[in-house]
């Protein structure tokens, strides 16, 4: 992956060490929250405590109540105005905002991009962990209640089987045909003028490029070759990794879609110049999203939007 590529990925980019040996300690939170320089994200309902609009609050453990999980999620790598390099991050899911009901709370689909590189690692880290937690909550073998354990890094089933998070594969595509057009489409769950890249999960026993061509081809009634993978960016919403793709149009295929009906509704080629008039009439993805940098990689930079 080109650096160049790597800075339009707000969701990947991180300040942390997530200090994955420090997590096998029986009494960790314990020993945690008897540092006087351990700080705790609070978040609630999928949001996290803002200290301004575009940074996140790391409080003491004394100003959290009523919190239904703790994951520890490591050490901050840089230092800043209000934390010391080395300081450990514990996420804290809450039951109820408590005290900190008047506060300012963030969601990271609208502020991702707007983050600080610590924060945005941190964010996206716990979103996509207490994402995990909520999901696991009964052993997929047994149905039985599962427990937190090892500092919220794996639950565990009565009889003691571990269960790890897992992340859901997803690969997301650039089309280009012979005259340098970028393919978007308009998904039946969004607003009928929002349009973005085509992507799909992929399934059991697939390699990504597999993946590629046939979700491509699924969606829209279009074949693809030479799939060439540019960089990935996890998407916590709930729990995904989304591997991004060019694609080429086949030479043999004339290029006019048909979209499946069912889950793309229309599919659109655009020129860069046709795609920049027509903004404000269509909407596209968001800055937080893979898919905004995948399409202004194509574009040759940002596209101005209001977005």
């Amino acid at each position: 992956m080109s650096q160049s590529f790597f800075d339009r990925l707000p969701l990947s980019r991180y300040d942390i060490d997530r200090d994955y040996l420090t997590r096998e300690r029986p009494d960790l939170f314990t020993e945690l929250f008897a540092d006087p320089t351990t700080r705790v994200l609070p978040l609630l309902s999928g949001s996290a405590l803002l200290r301004t609009p575009t940074s996140l609050a790391l409080v003491p453990p004394a100003a959290i109540e009523n919190y239904d999980l703790l994951v520890y999620l490591g050490r901050t790598t840089s230092a800043t105005d209000t934390e010391p390099l080395g300081t450990p991050v514990v996420a804290a899911v809450l039951s109820d905002a408590g005290h900190l009901a008047e506060s300012d709370w963030g969601n990271l689909r609208q502020l991702g991009a707007l983050l600080s590189d610590r924060d945005a690692g941190l964010f996206t880290e716990a979103l996509g962990i207490i994402n995990w937690h909520d999901s696991h909550r009964f052993s997929p073998r047994t149905g039985e209640p599962t427990v937190s354990a090892k500092g919220g890094w794996v639950r565990v089933d009565p009889s003691g089987k571990e269960i790890f998070p897992r992340t859901d594969a997803a690969i997301i595509v650039g089309i280009t045909d012979a005259d340098d057009r970028l393919l978007l489409g308009s998904n039946a769950m969004w607003e009928s003028n929002r349009y973005s890249l085509l992507a799909g999960f992929v399934e059991p026993g697939e390699s990504l490029e597999t993946a590629v061509m046939r979700e491509v081809f699924e969606e829209s009634g279009l074949r693809v070759v030479d799939p060439v993978y540019l960089g990935s960016q996890p998407w916590p919403f709930p729990a995904s990794l989304m591997l991004g793709f060019t694609a080429k149009l086949d030479a043999s295929s004339d290029g006019i879609g048909a979209p499946d009906g069912n889950e793309i509704l229309d599919v659109r080629w655009f020129s860069r110049t046709e795609l920049q008039a027509a903004v404000g009439e269509i909407l596209l993805p968001g800055p937080t999203s893979i898919a905004r940098a995948i399409i202004e990689e194509w574009f040759g930079g940002p596209i101005h939007d209001g977005k």
